[in-house]
This record gives structure tokens, sequence and C-alpha cells, in this order.
């Protein structure tokens, strides 16, 4: 299964995908604010493509929860003066790597293609702004589409659910569903369960456990657990966002050992070892084992 690309290349998904976070907002629950100047910017999504990231998705609102919206006007201040110089930028030394916009409204991806970005990343799933799909569609571009509990200010407040993962199944296939009748390519849907968006710790378990049944829905599947909360249940628990490395590295290495085909982190080198040694170990039961066995 490849991804299908707006210029009709493939993205191939045989290997894990790493889509490195780029948030350029003063409030994002765990880098807010180090990204707002363009450069640096710009230069940390260099990094991340040096370090092996595959895709590198900004966005010019915080989804944390809790967080207030942003205007699109403000989003686009934000993200086009990013978004432009680094695809240029990519296209001397990366030039295969992609510019994914993590946004939920039309107008803000539309300016974020136009400057350079390939892919759409919409938490509300085209809930919010249908013309996102219609979008998808139009300009032929792959779109990941997320399940959220709610909104953002709201989604942590009791979240419930009768079977996590059967509904959030449902849903994603409903999206899914969406998707194609707004005329985008099958090829083209990447789905993401929404790890910590409207959901306890318990529900979070319980949705990568499920990571094989979500798999075999037939879409690529995106999973985001980086730096999230719910990881400072296991070791040390004094840490903040930033301690929370190794959690995500051991979702990275679970998800790709059982199928998961894209990674959405902000740590790219480690949860990129992580990955290809997970991917390398989930090789072998396909191998010829006979070097194993010795001669009597």
């Amino acid at each position: 299964m490849d991804l299908l690309l707006h210029n009709a290349t493939t993205m191939p998904l045989d290997r894990p995908v790493i889509m490195g976070i780029l948030n350029l907002t003063p409030d994002s629950f765990s880098d807010g604010g180090r990204y707002v100047d363009p450069q640096k910017a710009v230069d940390h999504g260099l990094a991340m493509a040096s370090q092996g990231a595959d895709i590198i998705d900004v966005g010019g609102e915080s989804t944390r929860p809790g967080a207030q919206r942003v205007d699109p006007a403000e989003q686009i201040a934000r993200v086009v003066p990013v978004i432009r110089p680094l695809r240029l930028q990519l296209d001397n030394g990366f030039p295969h790597v992609q510019i994914s916009i993590d946004t939920t409204r039309s107008e803000v991806a539309l300016a974020a293609v136009d400057a350079g970005a390939t892919i759409l990343n919409d938490v509300s799933a085209g809930r919010e702004d249908p013309g996102m799909l219609n979008l998808a569609a139009e300009k032929n571009l792959p779109i990941v589409l997320m399940h959220m509990l709610g909104e953002p200010t709201t989604m942590q407040y009791q979240p419930r659910y009768t079977d996590v993962v059967a509904q959030i199944r449902d849903f994603l296939l409903e999206r899914a569903q969406a998707a194609l009748d707004a005329g985008v390519d099958r090829r083209q849907i990447v789905l993401d369960p929404g790890i910590g968006f409207g959901k306890t710790t318990e529900h979070n378990l319980a949705l990568l456990r499920a990571v094989p049944d979500l798999v075999g829905l037939g879409y690529p599947i995106m999973i985001g657990a980086s730096r999230k909360r719910f990881l400072s249940e296991y070791g040390s628990r004094s840490g903040g966002a930033d301690d929370r490395l190794g959690g995500t590295c051991a979702v990275t290495a679970h998800c790709v050992a059982k199928g998961v085909a894209l990674l959405r982190v902000h740590d790219v080198a480690p949860n990129r070892q992580a990955a290809d040694l997970a991917w390398a170990l989930s090789q072998i039961n396909t191998r010829k084992t006979s070097y194993f066995l010795r001669s009597p």
C-alpha cells in the first residue's frame, strides 16, 4: 500500500513513515513558543528532515486540551512565511520530504498548498469545514482524517464511550466514506484514531492495543501519541512533556510492529531509530530462517 501524492507519484508505506511536528504556535502543549520565529521554524524543519522525517507537519493553531481557537487569517500569517522557504530549501537537499498542513479550515489549507504544502492533516476529519474534503479532491491531495471527541476546548472533560474501539472504528470508516463521496481518491486517505483527543488513559491504551483492528480497515493508519500526557502514567511522573520520549518511542515501536504506516512525533531521530528497528524485527518472521539451522 502506497500513499498517492498530488503529482501522481507515491510515498511508499512498506516501511514506517515519520511525520515531524512543527508547531508555529505560542501555546502548544509541548513546544509552544519555540518556533514562532520563521527562521527558527525553517531551521527546525530542515533539521527534522536531516534526522529522517518523511513529512514535516506545519500547524498554526494549537489543538491541545483547552486551547482557544485561532482565526484563519492568523493561521495563514503564521504558516505561509514558513512553508514557502521551507519548501524551497527542502527541494535543495530533501526533495522527497513532503510538507503537511495541520488545520481544520479550508482557506488555511489552500494558502498552505499554494505555498508548497502537499498533504492535509485535519483533526476534525472534515466535519468543521467540509471544504477540506472538497479541496483534497480538487487538488488531488492526501488527507489525514482524525477522530476527536468534541473540540479542543472541551474534549478532555469526562470523555465517555460505550465501546471506544468500535465507536472510533465506525467513525473513521464514516469519515473515509465522506471523503470518497467528495471525490477523494481512496489511495489518498489516511485515518488517525486521535490518541489523546477526548480520551482517558484507558481509552488510549485500548486503541493502541486495537491497532491491528484499525490497520485491518484497509486504509493507512497514523498514530500521534508523541509526548502525550497519558505517557506520564508510566515511569517517573514528575517530568513534563519533554520527559516522555521513552514512552513515545515505545508506542512507536509497538505501532510499527502491528502495521501502522505513519507516526507523528516531535523527536524525529529517536523515533526514526525505534521505528526502523521495530520494522526490521517484524520482518524476521517473513524471511527464510535457514541460516539459524546447523547441519547435523
